[in-house]
């Protein structure tokens, strides 16, 4: 009698489903990789890498750009374990947009209608593109925000800074030649953004102007960066995080004009050399912590304003066993 054959078929060990949780994991051709597209973009854009650099360098009124590329990279280190674990799909799209983003660069270096700033945005483009093409959607839902957030960084033309400046800077000087009148003896009339102060019957020279550096553009556009950043990382509904960041604007426009105002009192009842230079640049930054007190109390507001349901309803549940 043949003896029997038992045949049994092995099977393979799966895979290690460990989920991913620090960057080291991605192995070294993963940063081989990402060395060699930094380098790509470098190559392509130094130019204007280099020019965005020098403004946050020189120009105090983008000085926060400095922090922006820290703050995108802290978001997608907040995202790295989704990162990490999710299955890279290229998506040719990404190709396609990336092409037109490096087009786009092009023709405005050549062109003579083309702009600086439309290049520096191609270069955000450019990266996200680079990442769905590469990763697909499933990794740019992940890292969008850091992507985009960069934007914040890129300065905007002198041109539009000014336009925007120049009703900013008058909302100030109405406002303070509002307060300034209430001062015993103290008449305040302004005249586009110069406001004529007569105190106790003596003009004073010269008016006081509502400089350009004074216009809260600064603090705009600082607190609007920092405002989305706080917005994503404090867990709340949709809804309030919407209403936290359209407050960014209206409480650093508050803010610049209590500046403007406390400026004007320095001005008038105090000495006119502490409402200029160190001093004046000293008060200009305790208005963003003002703006911090601010946005802090409407996110405690709305935090306490609305109770869970479900929180409640538990907790008014009365079990009885029979």
């Amino acid at each position: 009698m043949a003896d029997n054959v038992i045949t049994t078929t092995t099977h393979s060990q799966p895979a290690d489903q460990t989920p991913k949780q620090f960057w080291s994991q991605l192995g070294t051709h993963a940063y081989i990789r990402i060395s060699i597209i930094a380098a790509c973009f470098l190559f392509l854009f130094h130019n204007d890498i280099w020019d965005i650099v020098n403004r946050w360098l020189i120009d105090p009124s983008w000085s926060h750009g400095l922090l922006i590329p820290l703050f995108s990279l802290y978001f997608l280190h907040q995202a790295k374990q989704d990162v990490l674990n999710a299955t890279a799909k290229p998506n040719y799209i990404g190709l396609f947009l990336l092409i037109f983003a490096i087009l786009f660069y092009i023709f405005n270096i050549v062109s003579p209608a083309g702009y600086a700033y439309f290049r520096q945005i191609a270069i955000v483009a450019a990266l996200g593109s680079v990442v769905l093409f590469l990763g697909g959607w499933t990794i740019l839902k992940f890292t969008w925000l850091p992507v985009t957030y960069l934007l914040f960084a890129i300065p905007l033309p002198e041109r539009f800074y000014v336009s925007i400046t120049i009703p900013m800077r008058l909302w100030a000087a109405s406002a303070a030649t509002i307060m300034l009148n209430l001062v015993p003896k103290l008449e305040a009339t302004n005249s586009g953004v110069i406001v004529e102060i007569i105190y106790k019957g003596q003009p004073l020279e010269p008016g006081l102007d509502v400089a350009e550096a004074c216009s809260g553009m600064r603090l705009l556009m600082a607190f609007l960066a920092l405002g989305v950043a706080m917005a994503y990382l404090h867990y709340r509904p949709i809804w309030q995080r919407l209403v936290l960041l359209a407050s960014t604007i209206p409480i650093a426009i508050l803010c610049n004009i209590i500046r403007v105002v406390i400026t004007g009192f320095i001005y008038v009842l105090i000495d006119p050399r502490y409402a200029q230079g160190f001093y004046h640049d000293m008060l200009g930054m305790l208005m963003l912590p003002l703006a911090f007190g601010l946005y802090g109390a409407l996110a405690w507001f709305m935090s306490n304003l609305f109770v869970d349901g479900s929180e409640t309803v538990a907790s008014d549940v009365v079990v009885r066993r029979r």
